[in-house]
């Protein structure tokens, strides 16, 4: 009678959590409705801590820094809601837009054929390409018995040339889906949320103009390289080591950007 008393205690508490979250989602919606944007990410975000990420939520919460004209926020969010989700081609479509609008235009990063084997990859979930992974591996399996097997001589070569091209879809397959996880759970590219910021050649505030490296402003995104804690007074610093872009790269302050 007690444990089924403990099981009853522990389904009424999810179901309450879950009734909270999506209360909160339906009021951060109306909030949103009734340009309230402020309010409305907060709901948001408090919806997230409470029932957990989604691409939607992401890209809700996106829409609602925008609205405040909060490019670097907007720009973080979209970015999310594309690693959990890359076929939510609202955010995708934001996100293009609104990297129009930032004040530093991106350069170059990484090789021109990587870029195009990651972007490509990137497109699609992990799972997406596991799925075709394994879909070719079985049509592999039966193209090799289909050559081992038939006594008609087409079919034989069709099951030899077959099994070759099932047989690169499969490795190229696992490959992009290596990549695709890789992007979606990693956590070395960020963007600056602060109106701008002053960049610096060391891991600590420049103390003259020859310590400045660049000046950045807010969605620009980096790449994060490494990354230190300085102390200056008993008074901890984050400071991370960031490329840019091909050409540059610097040390910024973590309060100034948010990773992805």
């Amino acid at each position: 009678m007690k444990l089924r008393t403990i099981i009853y205690s522990i389904l009424l508490g999810i179901s309450t959590l879950v009734a909270d979250a999506s209360d909160l989602t339906a009021k951060a919606d109306s909030a949103y409705m009734n340009d309230q944007f402020a309010e409305a990410a907060r709901l948001y975000l408090e919806a997230a801590e409470q029932e957990g990420t989604s691409s939607d939520l992401y890209y809700n919460i996106g829409n609602s820094y925008y609205r405040q004209n909060k490019l670097g926020e907007a720009i973080l969010y979209y970015e999310r809601a594309i690693r959990l989700d890359p076929l939510n081609k609202d955010a995708r479509t934001n996100l293009e837009f609104v990297n129009t609008r930032i004040t530093d235009e991106p350069g170059d990063r990484g090789m021109f054929i990587s870029n195009t084997v990651n972007g490509f990859a990137c497109k699609f979930p992990a799972n997406c390409w596991a799925g075709i992974a394994l879909t070719s591996f079985i049509l592999l399996l039966g193209a090799i018995a289909l050559y081992i097997f038939s006594s008609n001589i087409p079919l034989r070569k069709t099951g030899f040339f077959g099994g070759f091209i099932l047989l690169a879809v499969c490795v190229l397959a696992n490959v992009f889906a290596s990549i695709a996880t890789r992007y979606s759970t990693s956590h070395n590219e960020a963007i600056v949320i602060e109106p701008s910021t002053l960049l610096s050649t060391s891991p600590r505030v420049p103390k003259d103009r020859a310590e400045e490296a660049m000046l950045l402003h807010e969605g620009t995104k980096v790449e994060i390289l490494d990354s230190v804690t300085t102390r200056i007074d008993s008074v901890a610093s984050r400071w991370y080591d960031v490329k840019v872009d091909n050409d540059h790269r610097a040390w910024i302050q973590g309060k100034d950007i948010a990773i992805i």
